[in-house]
């Protein structure tokens, strides 16, 4: 017996060594590398530089934080009962998860004793600094009318960065594929604000006399929930709904490739603003 036990441990088999392969989830956030990367160290980053460059970033990212809380609602709808009357879920895990998410994203801690959604805190961030909400104050109003998003979007108030950002992912609300929506929500959002970001508010809070206290709240509550708790949830929630089927997982893989290419071609267009911006004012 001891004889065979050392053989046992002797023997070169040709996965002796060898990394455990990747579930698909891994795999899938490895092959996403060079897009992420791409994000993370943007040249827009380099541009905020100052608050003027701030304001112009927050006024057309908001779209991206209106339509993160649409990719939500759009699971909930479809994980959870939302109808009257009420029925139980078809999957009570999936349920659970992202109604604990849909809790702290909607009615999240205000830091002034209420609650607060994720859009809302961000709106009054830029209240606070002196960002215009006017763009997406009027794009809200539109919807507010009955108007669809389509037709709201197509306000020539709202920029053309923006308007390509959210139709991308209204198309994938709209083809209805739950795996799809749930890549969008786990991979296309996922970590995409590098720390210099909140180094760089840091440091233009300083120049603002402290103005930037509420968006540095939003940025500590938001990335603290995303990495902390909402993160591992989504990835849970992708998990079980793809399962074992590769189709499923393809899917997933394509859908985080094209949200990701469409947050960059945000970016690109942030970018653009604000060096126009900077171009029209002149040296600060």
């Amino acid at each position: 017996m001891i004889f065979k036990e050392e053989s046992a441990c002797n023997d070169p088999s040709p996965d002796r060594g060898r990394e455990p392969p990747l579930n698909p989830f891994d795999s899938i956030r490895e092959r996403l590398g060079p897009q992420r990367d791409a994000l993370l160290h943007h040249p827009l980053y380099q541009e905020i530089d100052r608050l003027e460059a701030l304001h112009v970033f927050m006024e057309l990212h908001i779209f991206a934080v209106w339509d993160f809380m649409s990719l939500l609602k759009s699971l909930q709808q479809r994980l959870s009962c939302v109808a009257i009357p009420w029925l139980p879920a078809a999957d009570p895990s999936g349920c659970r998860l992202v109604n604990e998410i849909v809790l702290a994203e909607e009615s999240d801690d205000d830091g002034q004793g209420g609650f607060v959604s994720h859009f809302e805190l961000y709106r009054r961030a830029m209240i606070r600094c002196r960002a215009k909400t006017g763009t997406i104050d009027a794009f809200l109003n539109e919807l507010h009318q009955g108007r669809p998003v389509a037709v709201a979007l197509e306000s020539p108030v709202v920029p053309d960065c923006a308007r390509r950002f959210v139709q991308q992912t209204f198309r994938i609300l709209e083809d209805d594929n739950l795996c799809a929506i749930a890549s969008a929500f786990t991979f296309g959002r996922e970590d995409l604000l590098p720390a210099v970001f909140q180094r760089i508010v840091d440091q233009l809070n300083i120049q603002a006399d402290g103005d930037l206290e509420d968006f540095k709240y939003y940025l500590d509550r938001h990335i603290g929930l995303d990495s902390e708790e909402h993160g591992p949830m989504a990835n849970q929630l992708l998990h079980s709904l793809c399962g074992s089927d590769p189709a499923r997982w393809q899917l997933a893989e394509q859908t985080a490739i094209d949200c990701l290419e469409a947050r960059r071609a945000l970016w690109d267009g942030i970018l653009d603003r604000i060096r126009a911006e900077k171009q029209r004012v002149g040296p600060h």
